[in-house]
């Protein structure tokens, strides 16, 4: 295991390193909880951003997601969402997953209905909420069921959360990347050398891609008494490499990065996250995020951030969140920093002033510390078309 310390010695470029393949953490700032009972899937619907009844749809024969010789038969991608307040602010996020459908157990056996469900029946879903979350999703629970037949229970002990990102795993080609995968049980081809170590146990517990962008890798939930596939000593890292991992590609998650009760989802980039749905109908704070998306413009957005000297050099340990970020050539407030680990960080900024010139941008109160926004490669074509609109309207 990698020691606090050495995070602030990796970079994109060592994270992203092909000779050293990907790494592995164990998200200990994730918790896990089920949802059962036969109003799962309506309840939740209600009450999340994304489009949650597409886990009672049964997948189509032609998706790109088929059986593998170690994958069950039938199962449905995870999914991100958010749970908003009811002016549209973010609450919490999470990661929704279900299990696979029962006769599917890998040693040809019945799974245990209660544990597994079927669609349709049990309604039986996993969340990963952030540690901070549990309590407020119990309190959501009491506040929203009324008698709806939903249940919820606290499976930390039971389930961890780990994310697998790095080493050029988003960047092979179609066909390298089946062939991995496959053997971890989540696409068509067969990688039988690798099936007794890589699916995990006999239940189909498996890595899927992470809902949100490809570029962030693989995520899964497993037993917490067993080591995943693909976990070794080699490349276990600390939760801050996979931390660094996501700033480094302007992707912020949790109340701590998204702060509670105050943010703009579609400011924070969830919308390109996969996380809303426009076309599932009404939720907890539908209208404001409704409004805001069809009014067109996104003036200001999650970026990607690094601190450097005068000279251009990287400076860290230097700025924390809650920095105001100042244009220096119009003097103006530009936006603050949300997330700061090491020399890099995330921030929210006007978009018509974040890309004005080179070493515009300076951190409000900290003499010779400059700031250089940048655009995440995975954004939308479109979001680059509002920056250019935007500047010209400037």
């Amino acid at each position: 295991m990698h020691l606090f310390k050495t995070i602030f010695h990796h970079n994109y470029h060592t994270l992203n390193n092909t000779s050293t393949g990907p790494l592995v953490s164990l998200l200990k700032s994730r918790s896990v909880i089920r949802f059962s009972g036969s109003d799962t899937i309506k309840f939740l619907q209600g009450l999340l951003t994304n489009d949650v009844k597409k886990f009672s749809e049964l997948p189509s024969k032609t998706a790109s997601y088929v059986p593998a010789p170690n994958l069950p038969p039938v199962y449905v991608p995870p999914m991100y969402a958010a749970f908003l307040n009811p002016q549209g602010r973010f609450l919490y996020d999470l990661f929704l997953y279900r299990k696979p459908l029962g006769e599917e157990r890998l040693d040809g056996s019945v799974s245990d209905s209660i544990l597994l469900g079927k669609l349709g029946e049990c309604g039986l879903l996993l969340a990963k909420v952030p540690i901070g979350a549990v309590l407020f999703t119990f309190f959501l629970l009491c506040r929203y069921r009324l008698r709806s037949k939903v249940e919820i229970d606290n499976v930390a002990e039971d389930f961890s959360c780990w994310q697998l990102f790095g080493g050029n795993l988003a960047e092979k080609s179609d066909g390298e990347e089946e062939t991995e995968a496959a053997s971890v049980g989540r696409v068509p081809a067969v990688d039988h050398s690798a099936m007794s170590s890589s699916h995990g146990n006999d239940v189909g517990w498996q890595w899927f891609k992470d809902p949100r962008v490809d570029c962030l890798g693989l995520r899964g939930v497993f037993p917490s008494k067993e080591t995943p596939p693909l976990v070794e000593p080699g490349n276990e890292t600390n939760e801050l490499n996979y931390l660094l991992w996501r700033i480094e590609n302007g992707v912020a998650e949790g109340s701590t990065e998204i702060p509670k009760g105050d943010a703009i989802p579609l400011e924070y980039n969830l919308e390109g996250l996969n996380a809303i749905s426009f076309d599932k109908g009404c939720y907890v704070g539908q209208e404001f995020i409704a409004r805001t998306h069809h009014r067109g413009v996104i003036r200001k957005r999650l970026l990607s951030l690094v601190f450097l000297d005068d000279s251009g050099k990287e400076v860290e340990q230097k700025v924390g969140p809650g920095s105001e970020v100042i244009n220096t050539a119009s003097g103006k407030k530009i936006g603050y920093v949300t997330t700061a680990l090491g020399c890099r960080g995330l921030g929210v900024l006007r978009l018509e002033e974040a890309f004005k010139g080179s070493g515009s941008l300076t951190i409000q109160g900290q003499k010779g510390i400059k700031v250089e926004a940048i655009r995440p490669k995975w954004w939308p074509a479109k979001w680059f078309s509002e920056h250019q609109q935007n500047s010209a309207m400037a």
